[in-house]
């Protein structure tokens, strides 16, 4: 009788390891990430609030731990729900956390795209979306959730009109970034006459044109070229640089052009260009890559 009682109690151990093994993978992905998409902050620099989305990793609200954090920047025509509704943050996150290719990572995505269009300062300073990004949004969010609040547990990343602000924020801010990631970044040849065009055919927020002593102060503050060309070259080298471009992106010179440059100092980083054109297809098959990337500067491999 004893033969047999132990011969079904080990039965039903087995099967319950069975269950186990094939309900555990369900249960794992079961457990998603959440994204807020209508978060905002009063912002005093730019005298308006100003909205922001985030992505919480799946254990966020099961556990005490703090957590690395990549700030991810929208392009042009997008607001800060562009990479939660086209680049499906939420299941690529996810799903990279559950593979264990990338860190449970906090995502924080603002909004870049209400009254004046971009990342940078504007020429006459009188509009200051940078100054907000770094003085205002990034010590709100970092209050509010439970980030690390050092270098190399902070990345950014974007794509875009967003990746020319990931290399810009980079480059001015090197110590507050342990990885930078612009994907298709909107960088690359420009001058005052085009800048001048620019500001004829879309309005700036002055009322008359800068004069050009400004507007060349702005280009050299802006141009990525310049930048990689004459800052101090071991600030940059601090900054791991993960860049990407499609064969088939309109904006594949300036990439390029920063590429040649990073090569003539030295300068680590990676450059891929992949076939592709400069849309949504393109960017969400980057984010996996990306998130892989960060995350092993926030392991510190």
């Amino acid at each position: 009788m004893l033969l047999h009682n132990t011969f079904k109690s080990n039965q039903w151990i087995c099967l319950l390891k069975s269950v186990i093994f094939v309900l555990l993978p369900a249960l794992l992905i079961a457990q998603s990430g959440k994204v807020y998409d209508n978060l905002s902050v009063k912002s005093k620099i730019l005298q308006s609030e100003r909205k922001y989305a985030i992505y919480l990793p799946p254990d966020y609200e099961t556990s005490e731990r703090s957590y690395p954090v990549l700030y991810l920047l929208h392009g042009s025509g997008d607001d800060q729900t562009g990479w939660i509704q086209f680049g499906e943050v939420l299941r690529i996150a996810d799903k990279a956390i559950f593979e264990g290719t990338a860190t449970p990572m906090v995502i924080v995505m603002p909004d870049a795209n209400t009254v004046r269009r971009g990342y940078s300062n504007s020429i006459q300073n009188t509009w200051r979306y940078e100054d907000f990004f770094f003085d205002e949004l990034m010590p709100h969010v970092e209050k509010t959730f439970r980030i690390k609040g050092e270098k190399r547990y902070r990345a950014i990343s974007g794509l875009s009109m967003g990746g020319d602000g990931t290399f810009t924020y980079a480059l001015h801010q090197p110590d507050l970034f342990s990885s930078a990631c612009p994907l298709s970044a909107g960088t690359g040849p420009n001058s005052t006459e085009r800048i001048k065009e620019r500001i004829e055919r879309y309005g700036d927020d002055a009322d008359q044109m800068p004069p050009d002593s400004l507007i060349e102060a702005y280009l050299k503050r802006q141009s990525v070229v310049y930048m990689m060309e004459n800052l101090d070259v071991e600030s940059i080298k601090s900054v791991r640089w993960y860049i990407d471009c499609g064969d088939d992106d309109f904006l594949y010179e300036g990439n390029s052009l920063v590429h040649i440059a990073m090569r003539k100092r030295e300068i680590p980083h990676e450059y891929r260009v992949r076939q592709g054109a400069h849309n949504w297809t393109y960017w969400r098959d980057s984010l996996p890559e990306v998130l892989r990337f960060v995350s092993d500067a926030f392991h510190q491999h």
